[in-house]
């Protein structure tokens, strides 16, 4: 199963996909469980699961009749770090606007004196 970065920023991108997440951060959940908690089909919350089970970010059991999902952070940690490349690219640009603002400030602070 390929697990990199791109499965799971598909899997996250589907705002359904994570409040479910969200709820599995609690506690293990059956899909019947998660589907009571959105106003959709427990053929659509399968759907999303098993798009949440292809991006690794969960693992499915079977517990008697009952299929239950758990949340499966470590996925999460690729995204991270591949967002985080970004984090310092913002900070420098950021870092880089407000120099400029701060002359333009001095600028305009000398030219009404």
């Amino acid at each position: 199963m390929n697990t990199g970065p791109q499965n799971v920023f598909r899997a996250l991108a589907d705002p359904t996909r994570r409040q479910i997440l969200i709820y599995l951060t609690k506690e293990s959940l059956a899909v019947a469980d998660i589907a009571d908690r959105f106003d959709i089909t427990r053929t659509a919350i399968n759907k999303h699961l098993a798009i949440l089970e292809e991006g690794n970010l969960i693992k499915r059991e079977v517990s008697g009749r009952e299929r239950r999902s758990t949340l499966n952070p470590e996925p999460l940690r690729s995204a991270f770090e591949w967002l985080g490349y970004f984090e310092s690219f913002w900070d420098a640009r950021l870092s880089d606007l407000q120099r400029e603002i701060s002359k333009e400030m001095e600028k305009t602070k000398e030219s009404d004196q």
